[in-house]
C-alpha cells in the first residue's frame, strides 16, 4: 500500500488549470481547459492525468478539491467578518460619469470632481491599514527598474503579515486552506504569502522589477499605460495628492453598502487607465484574502464568489515566466471582474 502524503506537495500547491492535481470531482466549468468530475470520460473532456489523481487508487483526496460552492460559502464568510471594513459614514463617493463600453478607451475626462467626497482617515490608523499604507511607496512604478528592498521594506512585509494574520478574517482563510491540505501550519501559510505576493519577479529586460503586491495595489506603468492599480485606499491617497484624476465609471456593484465594487477609468500622472476595477471601501485584509484564496484555488481562471448574497467574480493569474520553493508560482495580477 502506498502511503498518502498529509499535505500536498510544494509543486502541487495551486490547482493547475491542466491537471487534476487536487481537482478531483471538481464541477464542470466551460472555463476549465480539461476535467475533473466524474462524468469527463463520457464527454471525452478529462484531463490526461485524471486516472492517475482522481482514480480510487491514485494519489489526490477528492475531499482536498476546492469546489465552487465551497467558494461560495467562504467567501460569505470571509464577507461577514471583514470587521476593519468601512462603514456608510467613513466613505462618500461621487461616481458622477457612467461610461458606455465605446467610451472606455477615449481617455477623455468625463467627471470634473474628484471621485471621493469623503473618507475618514481615521481608518488608516487601524493595525492593518496603516501597516499596509507603509508598503504602498516601496516600488519603482515602471517596470524595467530594479527593485532594491531595503531591511526596513523586508520588516514592513512582515509587520503587515502579522498584522492581517490576527484578523478573524485571514485566520479563518487559514482554517479553510489548512483542512484542504494546502498548508501544514499557519507558518507555512504566512512564508508562502510573503513569496507568492512579495517575491520579485521580471516584467521587462530582465530586472527583478515587479512582484504581486505592487501590481495589484500599488500599481505599475507598462508600455505609457497604467498596469495592475486595484486598490482603493492607493487611489484616494494619489487623488487627494492630486497626481490620480478620476474620469469615469463603467461599473458599480449592487451592494448598498462596504465593500462595494467600481471599474473606473482613470489618469496617473497622465498615464491612463482603461479599465481599473477595484474594492471600495474594504479592508486591506479583504482584499488581500480573497485574491489569495481565488489564487490558489482557481489561478489563471474566473473565481467565483458570494459577497452579501450577490455573485462576483475575481481574475487571478500565475507569473508562468519564473517560480520559487520548487515550482511555485508568483502572482502575476488578481482583480474584481467588472462586467
Amino acid at each position: 500500500l502506498r502511503t498518502r502524503l498529509l499535505f500536498l506537495s510544494p509543486k502541487d500547491l495551486y490547482t493547475a488549470p491542466e491537471s487534476c492535481e487536487g481537482r478531483c470531482e471538481e464541477p464542470y466549468s466551460r472555463e476549465d481547459t480539461c476535467h475533473c468530475h466524474p462524468e469527463c470520460h463520457r464527454y471525452r473532456n478529462c484531463c490526461r492525468d485524471y486516472n492517475w489523481h482522481c482514480h480510487p487508487k491514485g494519489f489526490s483526496r477528492s475531499q482536498d478539491a476546492i469546489t465552487d460552492q465551497e467558494l461560495l460559502h467562504i467567501s460569505e464568510q470571509l464577507y461577514q467578518v471583514d470587521h476593519n471594513k468601512a462603514q456608510p459614514t467613513d466613505v462618500t463617493i461621487n461616481p458622477q460619469h457612467r461610461a458606455a463600453p465605446e467610451e472606455t478607451g477615449d481617455q477623455e475626462d468625463h467627471s470634473p470632481q474628484p471621485l471621493y467626497k469623503h473618507v475618514n482617515e481615521e481608518l488608516f490608523s487601524k493595525p492593518t491599514y496603516s501597516s499596509f499604507i507603509k508598503l504602498l511607496d516601496n516600488y519603482q512604478r515602471v517596470t524595467g527598474r530594479e527593485e532594491e528592498v531595503t531591511a526596513e521594506e523586508l520588516r514592513e512585509q512582515d509587520t503587515f503579515l502579522k498584522e492581517v494574520m490576527e484578523t478573524e478574517l485571514m485566520k479563518k482563510l487559514f482554517v479553510f486552506l489548512h483542512q484542504k491540505n494546502r498548508y501544514g501550519s499557519e507558518q507555512e501559510f504566512v512564508a508562502d504569502l510573503k513569496e507568492m505576493w512579495f517575491g520579485l519577479y521580471s516584467r521587462r529586460d530582465g530586472e527583478q522589477d515587479s512582484s504581486g503586491f505592487e501590481h495589484v495595489f500599488s500599481g505599475e506603468v507598462k508600455k505609457g499605460k497604467v498596469s495592475g492599480f486595484h486598490n482603493w485606499i492607493r487611489f484616494y491617497l494619489l487623488e487627494k495628492r492630486g497626481v490620480v484624476n478620476y474620469f469615469s465609471h463603467n461599473f458599480d456593484g449592487p451592494w448598498d453598502t462596504y465593500p462595494d465594487v467600481l471599474g473606473l477609468q482613470f489618469s496617473w500622472d497622465g498615464f491612463y487607465k482603461e479599465v481599473g476595477s477595484a474594492f471600495i471601501g474594504s479592508s486591506p485584509e479583504f482584499e488581500f484574502g480573497l485574491y489569495t484564496l481565488c489564487f490558489i484555488a482557481r489561478p489563471g481562471r474566473a473565481c467565483h464568489l458570494s459577497l452579501g448574497g450577490h455573485r462576483l467574480s475575481i481574475q487571478t493569474y500565475p507569473w508562468t515566466k519564473s517560480t520559487y520553493g520548487h515550482g511555485r508560482k508568483f502572482i502575476a495580477t488578481a482583480y474584481v471582474i467588472s462586467s
